[in-house]
């Protein structure tokens, strides 16, 4: 669609953009015409983006109004108009210490990079971690309440893993410590994958040395970390409180909740790491472009990291308002990404 519209209109929807990403507002074709390097009258400007409203690219949120973008207006301009700055040389020093390994499990250093992204944008950080496919040193499965609990998974790189599955209501605690000590004999030093067909035979041949309760954990955790194994990873989020910074009202906070309760939706987030994976370097969603973000308002903006293989391990970014700095926010992404995939290489 950038094609279709002329210097003078690309132009005048970059400064309407630009507006909107600092101050979240609607801006008139008075305030326009000043703006403007090329002399062009109130009217005029007024005539422009009347055309680009009619091409779906600009909207007024009230009669009298000025004009905002669009989710295809905000589009079109990231993928044209957009001009990437680059990152300052305090803003790379801060995010090499930040991501730095020493001292630090690969976990820690998701965190950590998480986080940093987080100040940095003024938005939510997300991490998609990579799944446990080493060789573990420690397993547990710690009793939350009725019918749940949580299995803790050590690997001996230091990755730890956290997962819930559901267990039997009734079953007591000395249970879940005998399939803790269980398993741990089986484990140590070997991967998940290695040892569940060896415990599916031991229990269809009824020789496993623990009863059945026992034995109903046992499956139900390994079934659960096998079926998450395929599903990418594990999610990490940080910074959520800062997608209220800018709520100004209750359709606004109703909206940002109904974002909390779709990153709650593992089955969704996991998805991300398949997106990426479909696209080279940093990717770009925004509003409805992505389901999980189809009522909120908000955008993401994610890059892959990769192992020393260059094989796509996980992936890094941050959700925000649409109105997000773009142009800072994407240079920055990419960069912690590529430094996260050399630490942890």
């Amino acid at each position: 669609m950038i094609t279709e519209i002329n210097q003078r209109s690309r132009e005048i929807m970059r400064l309407i953009v630009e507006a909107y990403t600092e101050t979240g507002s609607a801006i008139g074709s008075r305030t326009l015409s000043r703006r403007l390097e090329l002399p062009l009258s109130p009217a005029t400007v007024r005539n422009v983006m009347s055309d680009l409203e009619e091409m779906g690219l600009l909207f007024s949120p009230h009669t009298s109004a000025g004009r905002l973008p669009t989710e295809a207006g905000l589009r079109m301009f990231v993928d044209g108009l957009l001009e990437v700055g680059n990152l300052t040389e305090e803003e790379r020093t801060h995010i090499d210490s930040q991501c730095a390994a020493t001292g630090r499990s690969p976990q820690q250093v998701l965190e950590e990079a998480t986080n940093m992204l987080s100040g940095l944008s003024s938005c939510a950080g997300l991490v998609m971690a990579p799944t446990q496919e080493g060789n573990l040193r420690h397993i547990e499965f710690v009793p939350l309440g009725p019918g749940r609990a949580l299995v803790v998974l050590v690997g001996e790189s230091g990755m730890v893993e956290n997962r819930v599955i559901y267990i039997p209501i009734d079953l007591p605690v000395s249970k879940l410590i005998e399939a803790t000590n269980f398993l741990s004999a089986k484990l140590v030093g070997r991967t998940l994958s290695e040892v569940r067909g060896e415990i599916d035979v031991e229990i269809g041949a009824h020789r496993a040395k623990i009863d059945e309760l026992t034995k109903q954990v046992v499956e139900a955790g390994l079934a659960t970390w096998s079926e998450d194994n395929t599903d990418g990873g594990v999610l990490i989020v940080r910074g959520q409180a800062k997608l209220l910074d800018d709520v100004t009202g209750l359709a606004d906070l109703e909206r940002i909740r109904g974002l909390f309760e779709a990153l709650e939706t593992k089955e969704s987030l996991l998805r991300l790491l398949d997106v990426t994976e479909n696209g080279e370097g940093v990717q770009i969603f925004i509003g409805a472009e992505n389901e999980l973000f189809s009522l909120s308002g908000c955008s993401m903006i994610i890059a892959p990291y990769q192992n020393h293989q260059e094989q796509i391990v996980g992936a890094i970014g941050v959700i925000g308002p649409t109105r997000m700095n773009y142009a800072r926010i994407i240079p920055m992404v990419d960069y912690t990404a590529k430094l996260v995939g050399r630490v942890l290489g």
